[in-house]
Order: C-alpha cells, then structure tokens, then sequence
C-alpha cells in the first residue's frame, strides 16, 4: 500500500509474539480534511488494526503511515483546541515549581506545534526551543517569538541542539511521544540533550483511561503507540532512563503526565502513587489480552446501538448530520460507519469550515448551520465535548432538533 509499511516486531521490546486485540476498522488519515478542488481525489484507507506484544504487554499500531504524510503539511493548532492553551499554562507552572527550574534555564519540546506550551515557559523566564516538523507551523512558532526547528526529533538533532544552546533542564514531549515509530532513537536523544540531573515530562493517552472512559477514537494513525507505565519502564530500563514520578491528568479523555530521569546519574527518588499505579495495572491484566477483547466487545455493542437508532431514524424519513471534525471523529465516522448515514458535519474550529472530511467528503460547516439547515438528528461525533456542544446550541434543541450521543453510553438529547 502507497505511503504505509507493515512492521512485524514489537516497537518496545522487539518481540514477535503480537496479537491483534483491537480491530478497528481501516480509516483515511483522520486528519486529511481537504479542498473543493481535491474532490475528485481518492483518500486511501489504512489499517487501524492494534495489537498486544505479549511479552512486555505494550499497545500499539503496526500499520505505519510515512510521518512525511502525517506530519509535514499538518493543520492541527494547539490553540484551537478547547481549553487546551489554559492547561498548557498550568501545566508549566507546576512543571517549573515541583521541578525547582531556575530562571534561564533551556525547555526543549518534542512535537512543539504552534509554541502554546513554550510560550508558558518564556513568561516564566525558562529559555526554550521546539522542534516540529510541520514546516508551516514551525515557521508560524518561530515568528511569534518561540525559536522552533522544523523537523523530526532524533538522537543526531537532540546532539545539534546540546552543541548550540547546552544541556536541558527540562524536555517535554506532549501528546506526541504516542506518534513516533522509532521511540529507541528518541529516547537516545532525550538521554543526549538532558543535564545530568535533567527530566524528561511528557503526556500520552492512558491504556486504562482510553478502556475506562471509551476513547477508543483517540487510536488513529499519528498515534502508533498506546502507553501504559509497566511496559514504558521496561523499556526505558533498556536506554539508561526510568521513570519517578506519575501524575493523573483528565485531557483527551483521560492521560498521563510521565516523569523520567537518566538513571545513571538521575537524583530524584520513585514516588508511592508511581508505584501504585503500576501495581494497579498489574492487578487489571494491562499487559495481557482478555482485558482488550472485552473492551472491544463493549465497544462493538454500543456501534450496534447507535446504528439502531440512526437507522431507525433514516427509514422515517429524518435527515441526519455529525457535529466534530477532528482526528479522532474520523476514526469514529470510520469504526461506527457512520459516514454514510451522514449529510454534512458542523465544527467550531474555522481552519475545518469550508473543507470536506477525509474519505467520506462530508462538507464541514460552522454550527450556525444546524439553524439553517435544520437536520433531524446530529450525531455528536465529539462526543467526549458533548456537554460543552449541548450547551451552546439550544436554540437547535429548542427548535425541535435532537442531539445523538454515541459513548461512552448511548443517549438522545
């Protein structure tokens, strides 16, 4: 297939010994929402099969779509994602206190988007530098103030940047350390451009979270990694890093905030709720597969009720529309074979308005349009904001439209 590769071993440890646990259905690139003049264009789909290693018990995607593809050109602003700019503030603030980071001291972040997060560190004094490699994005960073190299992060970079601006206090890595297919490389450059006594922060989607609150959409293919602490330690045992500290964190339905240090020459001491928490996912089975079939299981049932209800809805004459264009709502539209059913989709973040969904080319208008175009049902395919979207369209609800939440329990509004 064009632009993918299949890979046989298991990204952590290396193992063959891999189970497919998760067959979600193949999806085009969640993010590829594309122009009027592209409509003629054929969106490939790819495997969103996910599989167990079932020696060190790490989740993960084996399909992997080329990062030129993924990353290059992408859309994605930090900023436009609902309260994500106020997490990222405090987020650094309490980096920056339970750290003790003196002033003037270098935050280098992996994946650094468009600076939201830097910019945090800036105001407190911290020196800062992003490496991105969506080139459009990078530039836009580096113009606003927030020094940004445009590229992949990798061992060979991590050296570059300890050469021209010294070691890290501090490297972070939010929401991306999940992206990246080669993790070896990167953990070797973090290990490279840290201080002896530096830390590495960084935030994934956490394997319990993503079972227990059914963000299963937050699996798509930017995404090849699914992280859970037990695997994670083992593999940072193999490059001279361990983890000492975890922190619970509510965004994308449910991460972490992961603490890790060089353990050769890292000071800081393992934490009790590190430690419970590991305990916790032994106690639960995380590394092995009976805990995934059942969550598939749960997911398939609540698929088949949503598509009762559309259904039901479709052969009586009602019109049906998506509320959510987003990675994770293509993966939803793909899995829940909802695209079909769908006449259009309304989002908040403008960069989508005007655009068409990737693969189903839906068209993708502003809200306002749930007034004008008066559909029956609209499916809240952003459903883990469904209460914000509820809240700010009344006047639909008012009007007599009704509101479809899929997960992570199917109900009407």
């Amino acid at each position: 297939m064009k632009y993918m590769r299949h890979r046989n071993d298991c990204r952590l440890c290396g193992s063959t010994d891999l189970e497919c646990v998760l067959p979600i259905r193949p999806s085009a690139i969640g993010d590829a929402f594309i122009a009027a003049d592209q409509l003629s264009e054929v969106q490939e789909t790819y495997p969103l099969d996910t599989y167990l290693c079932l020696k060190c018990g790490h989740l993960q995607n084996l399909d992997i779509v080329d990062p030129e593809v993924l990353f290059k050109h992408y859309t994605y602003h930090t900023s436009s994602s609902l309260g994500l700019v106020e997490h990222f503030k405090r987020y650094a603030a309490s980096v920056v206190d339970t750290l003790g980071l003196a002033a003037g001291s270098l935050v280098v972040e992996i994946g650094s988007n468009d600076g939201s997060l830097l910019k945090a560190f800036q105001a407190m004094g911290l020196k800062v530098v992003g490496v991105d490699p969506a080139q459009n994005i990078a530039a836009e960073a580096t113009a606003a103030g927030v020094p940004t190299v445009a590229d992949f992060f990798s061992s060979a970079l991590a050296k570059k940047i300890r050469a021209e601006r010294g070691p890290a206090a501090l490297v972070c890595a939010n929401n991306v350390f999940a992206h990246a297919d080669d993790l070896a490389d990167i953990v070797d450059g973090i290990h490279a451009v840290l201080a002896p006594d530096g830390v590495f922060v960084f935030e994934v989607s956490y394997v319990p979270d993503i079972i227990d609150n059914f963000v299963f959409d937050t699996i798509y293919h930017e995404h090849v990694s699914h992280h859970a602490l037990i695997p994670l330690e083992r593999f940072f045992g193999t490059r001279d890093m361990t983890l000492f500290d975890v922190e619970r964190i509510a965004s994308k339905g449910g991460s972490i905030r992961g603490f890790a240090q060089i353990r050769s020459s890292g000071v800081r001491k393992r934490t009790p709720r590190l430690q419970q928490l590991m305990a916790n996912e032994e106690l639960r089975g995380i590394a092995r597969p009976k805990i995934y079939r059942e969550f598939y299981e749960a997911i398939e049932h609540r698929k088949q009720a949503t598509l009762q209800y559309l259904d039901a809805a479709l052969a009586s004459g009602k019109s049906v529309a998506g509320y959510g264009a987003s990675t994770t709502t293509t993966t939803l539209l793909y899995h829940f074979e909802l695209g079909p059913r769908l006449s259009f989709i309304v989002d908040d973040n403008p960069a989508k308005q005007g655009l068409y969904s990737p693969g189903y080319h839906l068209p993708v208008y502003d809200s306002s349009h749930l007034l004008k175009r008066r559909p029956d049902v609209v499916v809240i395919a952003a459903w883990t904001y469904a209460d914000t979207i509820i809240n700010r369209n009344r006047e639909f609800l008012n009007g007599g439209g009704h509101f479809l939440v899929p997960l992570p329990e199917l109900r009407a509004v």
